[in-house]
C-alpha cells in the first residue's frame, strides 16, 4: 500500500514539499500501525504464557497439595507452593472449632490457629504469629471477611517500618485474602503477601490464589475427616482395650499396644488377662481382619464374648469353638446390614491360654493365628509348638489343645502377626529377630517390651496393628495350698471342717474361719449326696482365700430358692451369701465346685430371708 501511494503522489503534484510531507507522513502512519500490532502481539504472547504458567501452577498444585492425610502437612504445602512462585510470605489459618470437629457456626470472632506459613525471608518480622497460636479475627478485618462472605480480597496495605537487615523499605504490601472453603463449609483463610516483590498483585494472581487455595481447601478437609475419623475409630479402640490388667498372682504383666500407621487406619488387634478360679489366669490375644471402626466394634464384641465365655471356665478348644459361631453370627448379621459398606464376611484368629499356677501348666489353643514364643530360665527363646486350627469364622472344624510345664520365671510372648511380618523383611525373619530380642535380658518385663518393639519395627508407624502380650509366670508352692483326699461317707464332713480349721490357722486366717467351715461343709455335703468319688478338697491361700471340691460327676449344681418345707436347696444359697464369687468348672474327668471367700470376716452375716425362714422370723 505504501509502495503504491508513493507511485500515485507524483501524478497528484508537482510540489516536492507537500510530496515529501506526506510521504513522511504515510511512512509514519504505517510504522505505528506495525507498533501497534507488534504491541498487540506481544500482549497477547504474554496472556498466553500467564494463561499457561496458571494452567501449570494448577497442574502443580494438583501434585504437590494434598500428598497426605496430615492437616498441617496439607497446609504447608500450600505455603510453600505458593511462596516458590508468586508470594513473598503465606500464612495458613484454620478454624479452631473445625480443628475440634465442632463444623456448626460459632458466635463471636472467629478463632484461628496458624497451622502453616512461610516467608521467603528467614525470621521475616511480618510472622508475628508463632505456629500452632490462637488468635481471634476481629470483625470486619479482611480475614472475617473472607469467613464469612466466603469472597477473596486485595488490597494494599502500608510498606514494612524495616526489612530484615534494619533499613528502611518504602514499598507498600499487596495481600490477597482468599478463604479456604469445602463442601459448603468454612474452613479457614490463607493470606498471600508481597513485600519484596515491588509488583502488586493483579487479578491474574487473584484468580490463581482461588484455584489454588480451592485445590487445598478440598485436600486440608480431606486430611480433616480422615484425622477425626481415625481419632474416632482409635479412642473406640482403646476403649474397648483393658485400661488396666487384672489384679492376680499368677503372671507377671506387660502389654503394648500399637496402631497402624495413617494409610491403613486402626484394626482389630486385642489382648486381654482374664483371672480365673482357682487362682488360674488367661491371656487372650486376638486379631480381627480388617481395620476401620468395624473392625475395632468387632473387636469389642469378641473381646467381651472371650470374657463371657472365660468366666464359665471353659478350657481353650471349647471356648474357641463357640468363639467361631459368635464369629459365623456376627458376620451373617453384617451382611445383611445396609449401613456396612464394607465386606460383609468377618474374620478373626485367637490364640487363648491358660496357666495354673499351682500345676505351673499352661493350656493353650489357637484359631488361626502365630504361634507364641516362651523364653525358658536358660534364657533361649522358641516357638511353641501348637496343634493348627482354623481362623475364627470358617465353622465346622475342630480346635485343638496343647499342655505345657513352664517353670516358675518363664516367659510366655502372645503377639499378632503385625508385629513378626514386615516391608524389610519376611515372617521368618521377623520370628528371628523376636526371639533375639525376648532372648536378651532386661531389668524389667516392661524394658522387654520397649526392646521387642524397638528391635522389629520401622522407625515409622507400622503398616497394621500391633499387640504385645508378655506374662511371666509365678508358681504357688505347698506353703499356699492344701488339699485332702475325702471318701465319700457323710463321717468325713465334721473332719473336713478339722482340716479347714487347722490349716486356716497355720496360714494366720482365722477371721474367716467360721465362714469357710460353713462354705467346706456345704461343699463337701453336696459331692457326698450327688457326686461320684474321689472326692477332694483343696484351700488355696492367694489374694483371696478359694475352697475347691471336686469329684467326677458332670452334674452342675443350681442355685434355687428354698420353699418352707423343702428339706434342701439352702447349701448354695449359704455359699453364695458367705463367698465374694463361687462357680462351677468342668474338666474332662468331673467338676470342680470352688467360692472365694476375703481374708477378712464380712461386716454381717446374711439375712436369713435370704435362705428361708420362718413367719416369725426364726431359722428352719
Amino acid at each position: 500500500m505504501l509502495d503504491r501511494l508513493l507511485e500515485e503522489m507524483p501524478r497528484l503534484t508537482d510540489d516536492a514539499e507537500l510530496i515529501s510531507a506526506a510521504t513522511r507522513k504515510l511512512i509514519a502512519t504505517m510504522a505505528g500501525y506495525v507498533d501497534r500490532m507488534s504491541e498487540q502481539g506481544v500482549a497477547v504472547y504474554q496472556r498466553d504464557r500467564r494463561l499457561q504458567w496458571r494452567l501449570s501452577m494448577g497442574n502443580e498444585a494438583g501434585r504437590r497439595i494434598g500428598t497426605t492425610l496430615d492437616i498441617a502437612c496439607t497446609a504447608q504445602e500450600l505455603a510453600d507452593l505458593a511462596t516458590e512462585n508468586f508470594a513473598d510470605l503465606v500464612t495458613v489459618d484454620l478454624l479452631d472449632s473445625v480443628l475440634r470437629g465442632n463444623d456448626g457456626p460459632v458466635s463471636g470472632p472467629p478463632t484461628l490457629r496458624r497451622v502453616a506459613q512461610r516467608s521467603v525471608v528467614e525470621g521475616d518480622p511480618e510472622l508475628t504469629i508463632r505456629p500452632e497460636q490462637l488468635h481471634v479475627s476481629p470483625r470486619g478485618s479482611p480475614s472475617a471477611r473472607a469467613l464469612d462472605t466466603g469472597q477473596p480480597s486485595r488490597h494494599t496495605g502500608p510498606p514494612a517500618p524495616r526489612d530484615a537487615g534494619g533499613a528502611n523499605d518504602h514499598r507498600a504490601h499487596s495481600t490477597l485474602v482468599v478463604p479456604l472453603r469445602a463442601r459448603d463449609s468454612a474452613l479457614g483463610v490463607a493470606q498471600f503477601i508481597r513485600h519484596r516483590n515491588p509488583d502488586p498483585f493483579d487479578d491474574e494472581d487473584l484468580l490463581l490464589a482461588q484455584e489454588i487455595a480451592a485445590r487445598a481447601a478440598v485436600a486440608v478437609d480431606n486430611a480433616r475427616r480422615y484425622t477425626h475419623a481415625r481419632a474416632t475409630a482409635l479412642t473406640l479402640q482403646r476403649s474397648l482395650l483393658p485400661q488396666h490388667t487384672a489384679e492376680q498372682s499368677a503372671v507377671e504383666i506387660a502389654c503394648r499396644y500399637l496402631p497402624a500407621g495413617a494409610q491403613a487406619g486402626v484394626g482389630g488387634d486385642w489382648y486381654d488377662v482374664i483371672p480365673l478360679s482357682g487362682a488360674r489366669v488367661a491371656l487372650v490375644v486376638g486379631d480381627v481382619v480388617g481395620h476401620g471402626i468395624h473392625a475395632a466394634a468387632t473387636m469389642g464384641r469378641l473381646r467381651t464374648a472371650v470374657r463371657t465365655l472365660a468366666d464359665i471356665d471353659l478350657p481353650p478348644d471349647e471356648l474357641l469353638t463357640h468363639l467361631d459361631d459368635v464369629v459365623i453370627r456376627l458376620s451373617a448379621e453384617s451382611s445383611t446390614d445396609p449401613a456396612i459398606q464394607e465386606t460383609s464376611d468377618i474374620g478373626a484368629t485367637c490364640l487363648y491360654a491358660v496357666y495354673d499356677p499351682v500345676s505351673r501348666q499352661c493350656v493353650l489353643g489357637r484359631a488361626g493365628h502365630v504361634l507364641p514364643a516362651v523364653v525358658g530360665l536358660d534364657g533361649t527363646a522358641d516357638l511353641l509348638e501348637l496343634p493348627p486350627g482354623p481362623p475364627l469364622g470358617l465353622g465346622g472344624l475342630p480346635f485343638e489343645t496343647a499342655e505345657f510345664d513352664l517353670p516358675e520365671g518363664s516367659v510366655l510372648a502372645l503377639y499378632t502377626d503385625g508385629l513378626i511380618e514386615g516391608r524389610d523383611h519376611d515372617v521368618e525373619a521377623g520370628i528371628a529377630l523376636l526371639r533375639q530380642a525376648l532372648a536378651q535380658p532386661a531389668i524389667s518385663l516392661q524394658a522387654t517390651c520397649d526392646a521387642v518393639l524397638e528391635a522389629l519395627l520401622p522407625a515409622d508407624r507400622p503398616h497394621d496393628d500391633i499387640a504385645l502380650l508378655l506374662a511371666r509366670t509365678h508358681a504357688l508352692g505347698a506353703r499356699h495350698v492344701a488339699s485332702w483326699d475325702l471318701d465319700a461317707d457323710p463321717v468325713c464332713v465334721s473332719q473336713a471342717r478339722s482340716n479347714v480349721a487347722q490349716q486356716l490357722s497355720s496360714w494366720g486366717l482365722e477371721e474367716v474361719e467360721f465362714s469357710a467351715e460353713l462354705i467346706v461343709s456345704e461343699l463337701v455335703t453336696n459331692a457326698i449326696r450327688y457326686g461320684r468319688p474321689p472326692i477332694r478338697l483343696r484351700l488355696i491361700h492367694d489374694r483371696a482365700l478359694v475352697c475347691e471340691v471336686s469329684d467326677t460327676r458332670s452334674t452342675t449344681p443350681h442355685l434355687r430358692r428354698a420353699r418352707t418345707y423343702d428339706e434342701g436347696g439352702r447349701g448354695l444359697l449359704l455359699v453364695a451369701q458367705f463367698a465374694e464369687h463361687w462357680g462351677t468348672r468342668h474338666s474332662r474327668h468331673g467338676k470342680t465346685v470352688w467360692a472365694e471367700l476375703s481374708e477378712k470376716e464380712p461386716a454381717g452375716f446374711p439375712a436369713w430371708d435370704s435362705v428361708g425362714a420362718t413367719t416369725d422370723g426364726a431359722p428352719q
